[in-house]
């Protein structure tokens, strides 16, 4: 999602999402409220960041700023989680491939996603479900030992 789509779905679930001018980090959230950081160069990345900030409100309990504890990471890691499937679901890794997207590059700029997020993303995905996993039925991403995508072939 871009970041005035992800503005948008912001909005609709009551979050206050405001650029203001923060002195660490990119991001906070606080219940419903949501600070990105003003002077964050590309839209991509404040979509980086509205992102996991929503995740953050979505799966995260209590102040985890410092990532010091096993909980602390943990929590960090579901919000991550949550922006992944949310910038980049797995069907659009799918559409990426249909439209012959070869590289983190060329689905960055076919998803008007970071290349960051990409990456994470694939990285995160790749933890999860270790060597590949089914989409839909129709499809199997294939994340070990690289990136590919197989449609099954259907018998009539």
């Amino acid at each position: 999602m871009t970041y005035d789509e992800l503005l948008i779905a912001a909005d609709e679930e009551g979050l206050i999402v405001k650029e203001v001018p923060l002195h660490s980090g990119d991001g906070r959230c606080r219940g419903r409220r949501i600070a990105i950081r003003q002077d964050i160069p590309t839209l991509k990345k404040k979509a980086d960041v509205l992102a996991e900030e929503m995740g953050h409100y979505h799966t995260t309990v209590g102040r985890i700023i410092e990532q010091d504890s096993v909980t602390a990471r943990k929590q960090e890691r579901e919000a991550r989680l949550w922006a992944y499937k949310v910038q980049l679901p797995l069907l659009d890794i799918v559409r990426a491939y249909q439209a012959h997207c070869s590289n983190v590059v060329e689905m960055s700029e076919y998803l008007n996603i970071s290349e960051d997020t990409i990456q994470d993303a694939l990285d995160l995905y790749r933890q999860k479900y270790g060597r590949g996993t089914s989409v839909l039925g129709d499809y199997y991403i294939q994340f070990e030992p690289y990136l590919d995508v197989f449609e099954y072939y259907k018998i009539n």
